[in-house]
């Protein structure tokens, strides 16, 4: 694959990502993270197969930004309990994320995958139910 095509490549993506950015709702944000996140693992076991050490490096990096980005969307306002829970989860995926990283330990990658999982099928699952509240809220607002 030429460098032209590479590039034109990797700006195409950027530009679809960041359009899909601007038009998603807060809902679709977060399942963009947790997607992310999934492609980021997948990503760094790919490098550690094949001791791409630079790409290694920046597939990490952005792993542990997303689980970063995760935390810091938690309000701990509400479900103090929930939102608890899950930040310490993510606290421990991260750990784990640095663990793999400095010991090209794909069984802890595994570990990270098997833990986002069901968190992420559960985010995709309450679409329409987020979509439904969402509505109800705005015919509540118009209607006042």
């Amino acid at each position: 694959m030429s460098y032209m095509s590479r590039n034109g490549s990797a700006l195409y993506a950027q530009t679809r990502a960041q359009g899909s950015i601007e038009g998603a709702d807060r809902h679709q944000l977060l399942a963009m993270l947790l997607d992310g996140l999934v492609d980021r693992i997948s990503q760094a076991r790919g490098h550690i197969l094949h001791k791409d050490v630079a790409a290694k490096g920046a597939a990490f990096g952005k792993a542990i930004g997303i689980v970063g980005a995760l935390r810091e969307s938690l309000d701990h306002s509400v479900e103090p309990t929930l939102t608890g829970r899950l930040d310490a989860l993510y606290d421990y995926i991260n750990r784990r994320l640095l663990h793999a990283q400095l010991n090209d330990d794909l069984r802890a990658l595994d570990e990270c995958e098997r833990l986002i999982a069901p968190i992420r099928e559960a985010w995709h699952a309450i679409r329409d139910t987020y979509l439904a509240d969402l509505n109800q809220a705005k015919a509540r607002e118009a209607s006042l």
